[in-house]
Parts: C-alpha cells; sequence; structure tokens
C-alpha cells in the first residue's frame, strides 16, 4: 500500500481535476464532481493516490482533502488494508507529519487525527506518546506538531464510538493511551511552559492542558506550575482566549465540589484577584477582553454555586464579580453570560436549608434588578431618524432576543426577593418619570421615553410571577400605566402588560372597565404592531375574563364583526379565540343563537368567496390564501374556515346524554354548505383539508352527540377520499374511530360496526392506491394512513388482526420502508411496531385485559410469513436509505422482533447482510456480527438491548462506507406492493 511518491501523478490526476472542478465548474458538472470524489473517497484506491498527492508538490487545497480523506479511510475502512501492514502507514503518516511541521497548519491538523485514530485502532502499539515525541524530534517546527498530536488524541479518543472496536477493546485502549500516559503528557508540558517566555504564552500549550483535563486529575494541573502559567497567558493578547478556555474547563472538572474542595480554595483568590480586570476591560472599551472576564468569574460561579449557598460569606467577593460584569457592560455583549449562574444560585438559595445564605444575597439580588431594569431600555433616539438601530435589523432582533432572556434573570429576583419587593422598583421608575417628563410630553414627542418603556416590559416579564392575589403594587401602577402619554413603543408595552396580566383583573374586576376601553380603543390606531398586540391581549381578556364580560357578549359581537377584516390572520384567529371563550360559558340554551350571532357572518362571508371562486386564485382565497397577496394582506386572506372552527373547538356546552346539544345543532346547519363547497372543490388541497379539519373538530368536540352526522359524513369521507387521495379524509376518519370506539359509553353496537365497516371501505381504497402507485408517489397519504392505522389498532385491535385487510395492510407497510421521507417512515414503522407488540404479552392497546391467544397467534403467523421481508427493508433502510431521525423507531422494530422471535429474527438478520453488494463487507465482520447476537441471545432477556446496540453500530459503519449504486438497491431492493381485493 505503500508509495514513494515518484511514480506519475496519473494515477490522481482525476482527483485533482474533479476539484478543480467542485471549485469552478457549472452546476451540472459539480454534482458529477461531487459523486465522483464521494465514491473515491470510500474505495481501495484512495489510500496510495491521497499519500500520493500529500507527497506531491499538489496545491494546499488539494493536499487538505488529500488528508481529510486519509482521515476517513483510517477512521471507516482499515479493514482494507492487512493487519500487518499498519505499522508500515504509521511510519508514513508519521514522515508526512514531519513534512508538513511548518504548515499548513490545517493540513498538520488532520494528519495529527490521523494518526491519533490510528493508535487507537493499533492496539498492539504500546508505546504511542513516548514513539510520537521521539519520532518528531526537538526542534520548534517539531513542537509545533508534538502539540497538535497531543491536543487531538483525547479528543478521538473520547469520539471511539466511530470507530470500530468493542466498548471493552475500546476502554481498554482509552486507558493505555491516556490514563498510562497523563503523567508523562504533564511533565512534558511543563518542561516546554519553562523552556522560554514564548512557550509559556502559546496557545497550543493552553489547548493541550485543556484537552487533557478529563484524563488528568486536575489536582494535578492546579498544584504543578502549570497554573501560573495558565493565569500569567491572560496578560498576553495571543493566549488570553486560550488561557480562558482552560480555566473554564478546570472549574468544569471541580463542579463534584466536596471531592475538590482543596483544589477550589487554591483557585478562588486567584479568580477573586482577577476582580480589577473588569473595570479595566470596561474603560478600555475592549470587548472581547470584558467577555472573556465575564466568562471566567460566571463559570467559576457555575461550577461552585453549591458552595456559594453553603459559604456565602466567603464566596461573596466571586459573586460581586459577577454582579460587577453585568453591571458595567454597557455594550450588552457579556451580560448575558451571567444569566445561567443567576438561575443556577436561585435554585439553591429557594430551598429551606440555605434560607441564611438567602438573606445574605438579597442585596445582590435587588442591586441585579436594578441593572436589569436599566439594560432594558432602548438605545436612545438618533436626532433626524425613528429608527434606533440605524437599519441594522439584526441588532434590533438579537435585542429582543436579549431583552427576552433579561425578563427570565427579573423572575429569578422575584424569587429571592419577592414579587412585591420587585414590583416596588418597577412603581418607583414609573413614578419618577411622571415626576421629571410625564408634563413635558405632547403628542407627538415624548421625552427619554425609554425609562418608562423598560419598567413596563420588566412588568411583563415578571407577570408569571405575580399572584392574582396581589393588593399592594399593582392597584397602584394599574391605573396610572392607561394614563401614559401616547407613544408606538409605550403603548406597545402597556397593551402587552395588560394581556399579561388579565387573571389578575378578573381577580379586581373594578379595574377591568378602563383597561378593556383603552385595548378597544388600541384597535383604532394606524400602527400594525399596536393592533396584532391588542388583539392578542383581547384574546387574554376574553379568556380570563369571560365571566365578567358575559353581559356584553351582543356587544361583543358587533365589534368583532366590524374590526375583523380590519385585522391580519393571526390577529383575526386571537380575536376569535377570545370572542368564542366568551359566548362557551353562556347559558346552553343561548348558545345556539349566539354560534348563529357570530358565525352566519362568516358563513356569509365563506359562500360569498366560494361563489367567486372561477380560477386557482378564487380558490386559494376560500382557503383563506392568495397567489398575489402577501401573508398579513387584511382584505384577501381572512380564513373564515379556520375562524368557523375555532368556535366549533372553544363552544363545547354541556349536554346530557340523550338531549339534543345546541352547538351539534349548527353544526347540523352548516354541514350542506360545507359539503357543497367540499363538492365543488373536491380535487382542491387547500380547501379539502380546512374543511376535513373543521369536520374533525366537530368529532373531537361533541364526540359521541355528533352520531346524528355520521352517516351523511362518512359518506362525504368515503367519496371525497376515493375522488382525491388526499390524505386529509384520513384524519376525520381517525377522530371518528377514536370517539365511537367499542369501549365508548354510550355508543351502541350497530354505530361501532358500521364506523368499522367505514374504516375498512377507506383502507381497501388505500390499499388500491398503494397497488397502482409507487410509494414515493404518496408519501403524505401514506404518513396519513398508518397513523390512523395506529388508532384503528389502537381502538379496534381485535376486528383490525381479525380482518382479511391484515396481511395486506402490513405487506404495503414494509413495502413503505422503502421511502427517505421521515414522517412517512415514522407512521409506518409505528404501525409496524404496534403490531409485532400483538404477537406477545404486552400489546400496545386500549384495553387492560391480557392479549387472547389467538390473536397472538395471528400475529405471529403474519410476522414468520413476512418477516424475512420486514428485516430486509428495515436493515436496508437503516444501512442506507433512512433518515437519521428514523434509525431509533428501526433499531426498536428489530428489538422487538428479536424479543418476539428470536432465533427466527437472526436468521433473517444474517441473510440480509449477506445479501449486501461484494466488496462492501467483508465476511469475517458478518460472522462477527452474527456470533455478537448469538451471544447476547444466550444471555436471556438483558442481552437484547446489547443486541440492538450491535446493528446500531453495525449499520453506522456500513453507512458511511456504502454510497447506494444509481441503478438500484440490489438484492435489497423493495418489493412492490400488489392487492388483490
Amino acid at each position: 500500500m505503500a508509495t514513494n511518491g515518484s511514480g506519475p501523478t496519473q494515477a490522481f490526476a482525476p482527483v485533482l481535476t474533479a476539484m478543480s472542478t467542485m471549485r469552478d465548474g457549472q452546476r451540472e458538472q459539480k454534482k458529477v464532481a461531487h459523486q465522483f470524489l464521494e465514491n473515491f473517497q470510500k474505495s481501495a484506491e484512495a489510500w496510495q493516490i491521497t499519500i500520493g498527492i500529500l507527497q506531491s508538490g499538489a496545491d494546499a487545497e488539494a493536499q487538505l482533502f488529500a488528508a481529510t480523506t486519509l482521515r476517513g479511510k483510517i477512521t471507516y475502512d482499515v479493514n482494507q488494508i492487512p493487519h500487518d501492514a499498519l505499522p508500515a502507514l504509521r511510519d508514513q503518516v508519521l514522515e508526512l507529519l514531519k513534512g508538513f511541521a511548518t504548515g499548513p497548519r490545517p493540513i498538520r491538523i488532520q494528519l495529527c487525527v490521523c494518526l491519533a485514530i490510528l493508535a487507537i485502532q493499533m492496539t498492539g502499539w504500546k508505546d504511542v506518546v513516548p514513539m510520537v515525541v521521539s519520532s518528531l524530534g526537538n526542534n520548534a517546527e517539531s513542537h509545533a506538531c508534538i502539540l497538535d498530536f497531543l491536543k487531538v488524541l483525547p479528543e478521538e479518543v473520547t469520539e471511539g464510538r466511530k470507530i470500530n472496536l468493542t466498548e471493552d477493546e475500546l476502554q481498554q485502549r482509552t486507558q493505555e493511551l491516556l490514563g498510562d500516559n497523563a503523567g508523562q503528557v504533564v511533565q512534558l508540558l511543563i518542561s516546554y511552559a519553562q523552556s522560554s517566555e514564548t512557550a509559556a504564552t502559546n496557545p497550543q500549550l493552553l489547548e493541550v492542558i485543556t484537552s487533557w483535563l478529563r484524563e488528568v486529575p486536575v489536582a494535578d494541573v492546579v498544584n504543578s506550575p502549570l497554573l501560573n502559567v495558565i493565569f500569567s497567558a491572560l496578560d498576553a493578547d495571543r493566549s488570553f482566549d486560550a488561557a480562558t478556555d482552560c480555566l473554564v474547563s478546570i472549574f468544569k472538572e471541580t463542579r463534584e465540589v466536596d471531592a475538590y474542595l482543596p483544589t477550589i480554595q487554591v483557585l478562588l483568590p486567584r479568580v477573586v484577584a482577577l476582580k480589577p480586570r473588569i473595570r479595566q476591560a470596561a474603560e478600555q472599551e475592549d470587548a472581547e477582553l470584558y467577555k472573556g472576564i465575564t466568562r471566567i468569574f460566571a463559570e467559576a460561579g457555575e461550577a461552585w454555586v453549591v458552595l456559594i449557598a453553603r459559604e456565602p460569606i466567603a464566596f461573596r467577593p466571586l459573586v460581586e464579580g459577577v454582579l460587577e460584569c453585568a453591571a458595567l457592560d454597557m455594550d450588552r455583549d457579556a451580560i448575558a453570560l451571567t444569566f445561567i449562574f443567576w438561575y443556577e444560585l436561585k435554585l439553591y438559595l429557594i430551598l429551606e436549608n440555605f434560607i441564611q445564605a438567602r438573606m445574605q444575597y438579597v442585596d445582590v439580588y435587588a442591586k441585579l434588578v436594578d441593572i436589569m431594569l436599566k439594560q432594558l431600555e432602548y438605545p436612545n433616539d438618533t436626532p433626524g431618524s425613528d429608527d434606533l438601530f440605524d437599519g441594522d435589523r439584526e441588532a434590533e432582533e438579537k435585542f429582543r432576543e436579549f431583552r427576552h432572556h433579561m425578563g427570565d434573570v427579573l423572575k429569578d429576583c422575584c424569587e429571592i426577593m419577592g414579587v412585591t419587593e420587585c414590583l416596588s422598583k418597577v412603581l418607583e421608575r414609573i413614578k419618577a418619570w411622571m415626576a421629571a417628563y410625564a408634563g413635558q410630553a405632547t403628542a407627538n414627542a415624548v421625552p427619554h421615553w425609554q425609562q418608562l418603556e423598560a419598567p413596563l416590559f420588566s412588568m411583563r416579564a415578571m407577570g408569571r410571577m405575580v399572584d392574582k392575589d396581589e393588593d399592594i403594587i399593582l392597584p397602584q401602577i394599574m391605573p396610572l400605566i392607561v394614563q401614559i402619554p401616547h407613544h408606538e413603543k409605550l403603548r406597545f408595552a402597556t397593551i402587552m402588560v395588560l394581556g399579561r396580566y388579565t387573571e389578575w383583573t378578573s381577580n379586581h374586576p373594578e379595574l377591568l372597565e378602563p383597561q378593556f376601553t383603552y385595548i378597544v380603543s388600541s384597535f383604532s390606531t394606524d400602527s400594525k404592531e399596536i393592533v396584532r398586540a391588542a388583539a392578542m391581549a383581547m384574546k387574554f381578556f376574553c379568556t380570563d375574563c369571560k365571566h365578567l364580560l358575559s353581559g356584553q357578549v351582543v356587544q361583543l359581537q358587533q365589534f368583532y364583526n366590524q374590526t375583523l377584516d380590519k385585522l391580519p390572520g393571526v390577529s383575526q384567529e386571537e380575536l376569535t379565540e377570545g370572542v368564542a371563550s366568551v359566548v362557551a360559558v353562556q347559558p346552553v340554551p343561548q348558545i345556539f343563537d349566539l354560534l348563529k350571532l357570530y358565525c352566519d357572518p362568516l358563513m356569509e362571508r365563506l359562500m360569498a368567496k366560494a361563489n367567486a371562486a372561477v380560477d386557482d386564485d378564487g380558490k386559494l382565497l376560500v382557503a383563506g390564501l392568495s397567489l398575489f397577496s402577501q401573508p398579513n394582506d387584511i382584505a384577501n386572506n381572512a380564513d373564515h374556515l379556520q375562524l368557523i372552527t375555532l368556535f366549533i373547538q372553544m363552544v363545547t356546552p354541556y349536554v346530557e346524554p340523550g338531549q339534543e346539544n345546541p352547538a351539534v345543532k349548527y353544526c347540523q346547519e352548516i354541514f350542506p354548505i360545507l359539503s357543497k363547497i367540499l363538492d365543488t372543490f373536491a380535487l382542491f388541497t387547500p380547501i379539502c383539508e380546512r374543511i376535513c379539519r373543521c369536520w374533525r373538530y366537530m368529532i373531537i368536540s361533541y364526540r359521541t352527540a355528533m352520531a346524528p352526522l355520521l352517516p351523511e359524513m362518512a359518506n362525504k369521507l368515503a367519496n371525497g377520499f376515493a375522488a382525491s387521495k388526499q390524505g386529509c379524509f384520513l384524519w376525520v376518519t381517525s377522530a371518528i374511530l377514536r370517539e365511537f370506539s367499542e369501549d365508548r359509553e354510550h355508543v351502541n353496537e350497530n354505530t361501532t360496526e358500521a364506523i368499522y365497516a367505514f374504516f375498512e371501505a377507506q383502507s381497501t381504497n388505500m390499499l388500491r392506491m398503494m397497488s397502482d402507485v409507487p410509494p414515493r408517489d404518496l408519501p403524505d397519504v401514506i404518513e396519513d394512513f398508518y397513523r390512523l392505522l395506529v388508532d384503528a389498532l389502537l381502538y379496534y385491535p381485535h376486528k383490525l388482526i381479525s380482518s382479511s385487510l391484515f396481511t395486506p395492510i402490513f405487506q404495503a407497510g414494509v413495502s413503505a420502508l422503502a421511502l427517505e421521507q421521515r414522517e412517512p417512515l415514522t407512521a409506518a414503522l409505528h404501525y409496524l411496531r404496534d403490531v409485532i407488540g400483538y404477537g406477545g404479552d404486552n400489546p400496545p392497546s386500549s384495553s387492560q385485559s391480557p392479549n387472547p391467544v389467538e390473536i397472538k397467534q395471528v400475529v405471529q403467523e403474519l410476522i414468520l410469513a413476512n418477516g424475512e421481508h420486514l428485516v430486509k427493508q428495515i436493515m436496508a433502510g437503516m444501512m442506507i436509505t433512512f433518515p437519521d431521525d428514523c434509525f431509533s423507531d428501526g433499531s426498536g422494530a428489530l428489538l422487538e422482533l428479536f424479543q418476539l422471535l428470536p432465533q427466527q429474527t437472526a436468521t433473517w438478520v444474517d441473510k440480509t447482510v449477506r445479501m449486501l453488494p461484494p466488496g462492501t463487507i467483508r465476511e469475517a465482520e458478518i460472522d462477527k456480527l452474527m456470533n455478537g447476537i448469538k451471544e447476547r441471545l444466550a444471555l436471556g432477556p438483558d442481552g437484547l438491548r446489547k443486541v440492538r446496540s450491535l446493528l446500531q453500530d453495525f449499520t453506522n459503519v456500513y453507512r458511511r462506507r456504502y454510497v447506494a449504486p444509481r441503478d438500484g438497491l440490489g438484492r435489497l431492493e423493495a418489493e412492490r406492493f400488489h392487492f388483490n381485493a
């Protein structure tokens, strides 16, 4: 496998050409080149060619590609090389490493990784570190190589799951490479650090220390000269970041504080001694330095938070350091680094055991509230511009997100100080602004509005912490904020506060009217943002104060009808949810008339659109969409079907069984209209989906009371599915199956029989469809069908398993495993797993009764007849076609097969892996897998989980090696499903 690099370059010319094409070629050429390079990287020829490129004078890009490819080969394809040739490969990599000692560093790093991975797999190579150090020499260039190798070695060992070693082999190799070399590495690093001032501030040195901290006892580093090296490196610009990372890693290693108390006692004064650097960095306006110092204090606090709670006096200087970092961060770049610390400290301080520490830190959290209120302020106005962020939308979005995180810190402060004290600070800020600036406010300008908006935002953030019985501060604040001068940001913030405190307002009805009036008046403003906020607030007011607003339900409809068409789609839904909440609490005799009052105008708008729909854009308007309008185009995009569905979801009156449900009576009134629209637009998916969604919620909301509508609805669903082949009709079928299942009360046997017959008719149509059309053309419908089947198996298990359709449904599910989309695969795998479960004693059933013997027998016979094909499709998917998200379900299905039929499943797996294309897997690897499976099966139930791990490891390794051919999967190709009704 060796090459001297002196041969002709024709061998790697195609690779260089493909790389050039990837850089400069056309799109189609790049696709061909990418496929060529991907195949090349997995070929046996890649060994010689990559080493040849690295030994040649090729450009740096080609050599980096070669080094990366060599890394992949050593990781996954070392089985392509005879075992006795590995030492020669190691020597070649060492020689290459010497050649790249001076750079480029990316190539050198890749070669170090190659050597580290090779060292893990060459279990007979016992003197790895000494050999590498001696082979690379003792000059300045070799030091860089040695440091790079020492850095990557522990990183690659801890990532060893991707290497084809058993757990025991990997554990032993970890001890040999890391544990046995830890002391020697520490001495090497001390010697290097003491060799020169330049060496002591070399970032590479600090990176190596960081990398080895998991392996070297942290006390060995802290009690060695290396600690001084790390802290001294904070004074040099070139090593500051690496030293910071190193310290943070040391802190994390000391999280088990009781075990590392002596080490922490050494570190604490060294960290506290850095406090002057906080103000120094702030005054220098050095953002990176400030972030680094903040990170040191915050991470130390997080690591030692238990001790901070136990010994508040001793650790208070550290906490004050974190507080100072938050206070002096004028650019708001570093303060977020402290948020986790405040949260974790709060978790301890609220415990009864730490009540004394809590009292010690109340003043710290009080100062933190003041800091947060200041940091929450928007930037000052720019003269001549309305844009606070000078057009930088990214900075604006970052600030908005940042404020919400600060709101979480304020919640933490509430838990330590108490809500009343936090709200008192808000009230003080509002009163201070009112006294200083309220008299200067005009219709066009509000001075220093930022100082008023920040406490309003903080109120909104703290809302979850405020009890609805709070009677001290909020009764003073609420009358004040509805009098705040008009300013878009202030009005928006006020509306959001009012919407956040609606539960509190419901307990203080005397304050409802001015707040409600403020919200309603906000709908007449020109600001879209304010109108959207008002719609959201109205939703919460109507939801939480629905009983208080009950007497205004008719007037509320007038407001709703006049306002609705002026709102964007999301706001229409929010307002509808709100008013529907008020309708829902009215007396049952009034429900029908109120639904007509609210919903009939919506139905009229819907019918007008349906009658006017003569082209695709008109049809989209019926569904609340438009080809030409924007999503927030108010005039065109009202989704009236969705608004009607919201009323059906929200208005669910309780009626005794046998009595007429007024909501169902209204559904019966509108059902013919919806049916007519469905018939008219049966082939237009968006409209079908919205109508089916509406019908589905009729079933979910009114359950068995919908029985009078079932025959007509079932007929429409069956005809619609047969005509359109759209999965939305199966959504409603699934809801009917659930709500009218065999074990429901007030459902007679004739009804369940009729519903099951309806389900079988839908299934027959679907099986015909899957027989006529390849799965790849039906992914969405297959997903919906197998989600329906999961419900059918759960609620009608005996009927389904005894049905003549049970076998073809299972076979169709196996054929669907040829798909490559996550959602349909997940649905099919879930159904198949549930079926397998019915072959054993613990099926996924809604019933508590034992699984009957005859049911288990039917399922086992089904699996014995189809198990080989099922295993083949699951294994092929896990090795070649499944997306990553389907691995756990695939391996879970195999595990359940092993639990049910262990010997037969092992035979099926053996047959499947021996179908793999020649050259992609060695016979010895297959034998190793099968022997491992047999050994685990012999252990009984305890060994089954290990079988699953074996299969996952095998399929992961194979997946990396194998490139699926364009002409199909050969013997692993899925069989077409055929259905004869």
